[in-house]
């Protein structure tokens, strides 16, 4: 699919993915800044969605932000190779065949300090999301830190979503068991709810515009 305009340099790209048989989709976002663009959750590149990024700007760091959301980075590395590639801690260890140039934490890195605000999700040790803020367009961008498969065009995916729990937007039954330490969590949701931030990009389902600060909290009201 062509890339998805939300607001001012922001954009998106969808495309079908599968995961465990289910079809969950998959979303990439980037987000153009003062030193160019940041690249989130890279999907594999094509020569059509090279050309339309090369018309946003000039790439300047890749990021790959879960433990689960590194398939398409090696075709952005060798297309972009001045491009700054940041790992979520663990997956250099996972893919230690790519580089990664810088292994994220809570710090923003200076190619994006003052416009991308992150939190690393460190609670959720299946992922290790890094979670991020665009201040300028009142966005949280997420890979899993948020689903909304009932909300997914597929029937089978909705039902399986439906018996997780999650028939909203947000957290399902599963994060009740991965995630072991509750303060931790609560700490780094509440520095994302500290956020100005309206909508939330996520990777899997229909991308929210508005309320997403309530469906954050909605979502981890239980910690």
């Amino acid at each position: 699919m062509p890339l998805l305009r939300l607001a001012e340099d922001l954009w998106t790209h969808e495309r079908r993915l599968r995961f465990l048989g289910l079809e969950t989709g998959a979303r990439m976002t980037i987000v153009r800044l003062r030193g160019g663009l940041v690249v989130h959750s890279p999907a594999p590149l094509s020569a059509e969605l090279r050309a339309e990024v090369d018309a946003l700007g000039r790439v300047a760091a890749i990021v790959a932000p879960s433990l689960f959301h590194h398939l398409g980075v090696r075709s952005w590395i060798d297309a972009y190779p001045h491009a700054v590639t940041c790992a979520c801690p663990g997956l250099e260890r996972k893919r230690p065949d790519l580089r990664w140039d810088r292994v994220l934490g809570d710090t923003p890195e200076p190619e994006w300090a003052g416009e991308l605000d992150q939190v690393f999700f460190r609670s959720r040790s299946l992922e290790n999301e890094v979670v991020f803020h665009h201040r300028a367009s009142r966005t949280l961008i997420c890979a899993d830190a948020v689903f909304n498969l009932g909300a997914h065009p597929s029937w089978f995916t909705r039902l399986v979503a439906s018996l997780l729990a999650a028939r909203r937007p947000g957290a399902t039954l599963l994060e009740r068991v991965m995630i072991r330490d509750r303060a931790g969590a609560r700490a780094q949701i509440d520095r994302m709810l500290a956020w100005d931030f309206d909508r939330i990009v996520l990777s899997h389902g229909p991308l929210i515009e508005t309320g997403g600060r309530e469906i954050l909290r909605r979502a981890y009201a239980w910690l």
